[in-house]
C-alpha cells in the first residue's frame, strides 16, 4: 500500500469526470473510516483513529492527524465498537456527530456532540451547500445489550456530487430507491466489502454483494471500505493473506456486476480526487 496522499489507481469502468469546478475527494483511513472533502466541507465517517477498537487490533500505523483534523461533522453509522470508538470520537470534538436519534442520545450522555437525524431530514454542513441525511441499512445481527442498535448509512450531497456511505448493511430491496432519496444520482459509493475476520456474519456485504449494491444504486465510482485493517489477536494463526484479497475481489466483481461503475481501490491513507471535466 502506498503512502498518504498518493493517487490511487482506478480499476475497471470508464474514466469518470465531474464539472470544471468540482471539489470532491475521499481519503481512506482504514476500516470504515474515511475523510470526505466536498465543496469546502470535511466529514469523517465512523472514525477509527487509534490502534485498537475494543479487542481488535489495527494493522499498520494509526492515521496521520493531518488527514483528518478539523472536520465539520462526523458521520456515525452505528455503535458497534469498530465503528463508534469513543477515544477516536473525542479526538474530533467539537464536530457534531450525525447519526440516528437513539445513538445521538447515547453519545451525548458521554460528553459527545450527538445530533440525531430523523428519516428524511437533511442537515446542512459547512457553508458550501453540503447536506447530509440518513439512508437505510439492514444490520441487525449481533445486537449489543449495552448500546442502542440503530444502524444507518448516510447520503451526502453538495454542488460537486452525491456520496452514498453505506455503513454496515446487507442487500435490501429499497436500495434501488437511494437515488430518489438523495434527489440526485449516486456519484460515489463507499461500500463495505469484508470485515475483521475471514468469515462474515449476517448484515454485511462481501465483495460480490457490494458490487451488486453498486449496480442497484447505479453508482459512478465505488470505493471499498471495511477491509484490510482490523483483526482479532488470534488471526495471526489464520491463513496468511486473508486481509488483503477483498479490495481486488471487489474490483473484479464490480467489472462483472456493474461495468458502468469505476472501482477505486485505495490503500491506507490514500486519497482519490474527482477529476474536473477540463482535466479529464
Amino acid at each position: 500500500m502506498t503512502g498518504a496522499g498518493c493517487p490511487a489507481t482506478g480499476v475497471g469502468g470508464p474514466t469518470t469526470s465531474w464539472g470544471p469546478t468540482a471539489r470532491l475527494s475521499v481519503t481512506w483511513l482504514g476500516h470504515s473510516s474515511a475523510v470526505l472533502d466536498l465543496d469546502g466541507a470535511r466529514l469523517v465517517t465512523d472514525p477509527l483513529l487509534g490502534v485498537n477498537a475494543g479487542l481488535l487490533r489495527r494493522r499498520g500505523a494509526r492515521p496521520d492527524e493531518a488527514l483528518w483534523r478539523d472536520p465539520d461533522a462526523v458521520l456515525l453509522s452505528h455503535l458497534h465498537h469498530d465503528h463508534a470508538e469513543l477515544s477516536s470520537l473525542r479526538l474530533l470534538r467539537p464536530a457534531p456527530i450525525l447519526t440516528a436519534t437513539s445513538s445521538a442520545h447515547w453519545l451525548s450522555g458521554r460528553g459527545l456532540s450527538g445530533v440525531g437525524l430523523r428519516d428524511g431530514e437533511w442537515e446542512p454542513v459547512g457553508t458550501g451547500g453540503v447536506r447530509v441525511r440518513l439512508s437505510p441499512a439492514v444490520h441487525g445481527h449481533r445486537p449489543m445489550p449495552h448500546r442502542p442498535n440503530a444502524a444507518h448509512g448516510h447520503l451526502v450531497r453538495g454542488p460537486s456530487g452525491c456520496i452514498w456511505v453505506a455503513g454496515d448493511t446487507s442487500l435490501y430491496p429499497a436500495m434501488r430507491d437511494l437515488p430518489e432519496l438523495a434527489g440526485a444520482p449516486i456519484d460515489v459509493a463507499l461500500v463495505p466489502v469484508h470485515g475483521w475476520g475471514p468469515r462474515l456474519s449476517g448484515g454485511h456485504l462481501g465483495p460480490v454483494d457490494a458490487a451488486r449494491a453498486c449496480a442497484i444504486v447505479r453508482a459512478r465510482v465505488a470505493i471499498p471500505v471495511h477491509w484490510g485493517t482490523l483483526h482479532a489477536p488470534a488471526s495471526r494463526r489464520l491463513p496468511p493473506g486473508w486481509m488483503d484479497h477483498a479490495g481486488d475481489a471487489f474490483a473484479a466483481a464490480l467489472a462483472r456486476e456493474a461495468p458502468g461503475c469505476r472501482a477505486v481501490v485505495l490503500g491506507l491513507g490514500e486519497r482519490w480526487t474527482a477529476a474536473p471535466a477540463a482535466a479529464a
